[in-house]
């Protein structure tokens, strides 16, 4: 697709794999490219399964652009959650596959797919927002209340709380656990099985058990962006 997402397609199943860098930031150009991709697997009617690196899967948004100022910080934080919400309506089941670190946008990125299985292995899952000064933005809180457990939710959110990936498992971050060997050969299964789906069945249920969810994303998404352009520590 280009430097930051390659895109494969076979037998019905599209594989982006980030690669930018060392920890696989997020940032407007990597938000770019995924959205070209999934539109891609979307002509292509695939099942879409997100993957990064061996050992990181993604460090989370680029921090020398959340930092440059509250202009570049609303433009990238507004193009991730709508990233996110893109995620959560798409008509083709999305799987992660996690192949190590997911902390920030790279966790959000998880909480906003179908089903994620995270490598096994001495990986962090976590979203650090209060461990680097700021506020957790409004998409953040309902991605986290959507998808971790109640009696994870504070303590991820508000405390920070870092996962292995059994933990996350049990948090909600996750939904499966493989070898770290076995990670593809086991999204690449669960692909095969979620592609026997009637995908109009699917993305109409989807949209219909989300529905709360992604309206309370298009308010969040608008007032996330004032809110950063008024205070540099809210993301």
């Amino acid at each position: 697709m280009n430097e930051f997402v390659s895109y494969e397609v076979d037998e019905g199943v599209a594989t982006l794999t980030l690669n930018n860098g060392k920890v696989n930031a997020i940032s407007l150009p990597v938000l770019e490219a995924f959205n070209k991709a999934l539109s891609r697997a979307a002509d292509d009617r695939a099942v879409v399964i997100i993957t990064g690196q061996p050992g990181m899967f993604s460090a989370g948004y680029d921090l020398k652009v959340l930092k440059t100022g509250p202009q570049d910080a609303a433009d990238l934080v507004s193009a991730g959650s709508l990233f996110s919400r893109r995620m959560l309506a798409h008509p083709y089941p999305i799987i992660v596959a996690c192949t190590g670190l997911a902390a920030g946008e790279g966790a959000f990125i998880l909480l906003s797919s179908d089903y994620r299985i995270g490598a096994d292995g001495p990986f962090q899952i976590s979203v650090p927002v209060v461990r680097v000064g700021m506020t957790m933005h409004r998409v953040g809180l309902a991605l986290c209340r959507a998808r971790l457990t109640p009696s994870v939710f504070n303590r991820a959110v508000n405390n920070a709380e870092v996962f292995d990936p059994p933990s996350a498992l049990a948090a909600g971050f996750l939904d499966r656990v493989a070898p770290a060997e076995r990670l593809m050969e086991t999204a690449k299964a669960v692909a095969g099985d979620l592609a026997k789906l009637d995908m109009v069945a699917h993305r109409q249920t989807k949209l219909l058990a989300r529905k709360a969810l992604l309206e309370e994303l298009d308010h969040a998404i608008k007032t996330d962006r004032g809110e950063i352009l008024l205070r540099t520590e809210i993301w």
